[in-house]
């Protein structure tokens, strides 16, 4: 049954276009052309970008609590599964072992991803669960997706056009002080303008 399943890669965040406060955590079949789009909440989506975007933060947030109790008990995350889908809600399960038993863990989607991520762990789904709610994106929203798919940020929150009047070593001092006061969307906005830089030199 494990060849069956399909493996995934996390593409990003976006906005949700569709609930308000959400978010949308995309996942790329990674042998394929496929997309999954699932609504997450902002919290969620933090755990998740903090990863992405390679952030440190001061202090444990709740998933990087739970790596390092699981680790500390000998027991670590082999892979994660989207194994069920019901009324447009993903399920999954987390698969861990303490080196002599598996057992497996019922997770939100969005926990498990989050995870995943951490463990640096593969993700799996079940094929039907593909077939049903997988799409297939043109060059054109492929591209409009990639756009979308990037850290969320507060509306309230400056967009990195209005962080070029600083000098790098200040975006430097504002990025450690955003990540001190545990603003990680201030934190990621900061960071996507010193990625734009790097990639303008």
């Amino acid at each position: 049954m494990q060849n069956k399943l399909i493996r995934l890669k996390v593409i990003g965040i976006s906005y949700s276009q569709t609930q308000s406060g959400a978010y949308a955590l995309i996942l790329a079949e990674e042998n394929g052309e496929r997309r999954i789009p699932i609504i997450i909440g902002g919290f969620e989506a933090q755990a998740i970008v903090i990863k992405l975007e390679n952030l440190e933060p001061p202090r444990p947030l709740t998933h990087d609590l739970f790596r390092s109790f699981a680790e500390a008990c000998g027991v670590t995350v082999e892979q994660v599964l989207i194994n069920r889908l019901r009324e447009g809600i993903f399920y999954s399960e987390i698969v861990c072992t303490d080196g002599e038993r598996r057992f497996h863990i019922d997770s939100r989607t969005s926990d498990a991803v989050a995870l995943a991520l951490r463990f640096e762990c593969p993700i799996f789904i079940e094929p039907q669960i593909l077939n049903e709610a997988g799409i297939v994106m043109s060059a054109t929203t492929e591209e409009e997706q990639k756009k979308q798919a990037e850290p969320p940020k507060e509306k309230k929150q400056p967009v990195s056009s209005e962080y070029s009047e600083f000098s790098v070593d200040e975006l430097k001092d504002m990025l450690s002080d955003a990540i001190g006061r545990e603003d990680y969307e201030q934190a990621a906005a900061i960071r996507d303008e010193m990625a734009r830089r790097k990639g303008q030199g």
